[in-house]
């Protein structure tokens, strides 16, 4: 596996941080076709976030009996850690599989 697959699959987590699901979609769809690990990666970045983000809104749903307040300050935390626990796997070319992801994309 190549630095610059490496990078591309550091590129995809990382932009999350900053713009929200798009930067990673469009990383995705421009290499997915030229690199198997990278395909992979980003096919397990969007697992992540659908699965996230459904959780996010069944906190949002659970805030009315405020224990969702409690859910989604996990959440946050949860997702902040996964991010970098990604970007560390990919550095060293590990495939990577956040905690809790529904495959959706398969």
């Amino acid at each position: 596996m190549s630095q610059n697959e490496k990078t591309m699959t550091m590129l995809i987590w990382i932009t999350s941080i900053f713009t929200g699901f798009i930067g990673p979609l469009v990383i995705w769809m421009m290499k997915k076709d030229e690199s198997e690990y990278i395909n992979q990666q980003g096919r397990n970045y969007f697992n992540y976030a659908i699965s996230y983000s459904i959780y996010a809104i069944v906190s949002m749903v659970l805030m009315m009996v405020l224990i969702g307040y409690l859910t989604i300050f996990v959440i946050i935390i949860a997702e902040i850690i996964y991010t970098i626990l990604a970007l560390v796997s990919t550095n060293k070319g590990e495939d990577y599989v956040v905690p809790f992801s529904i495959e959706i994309l398969k």
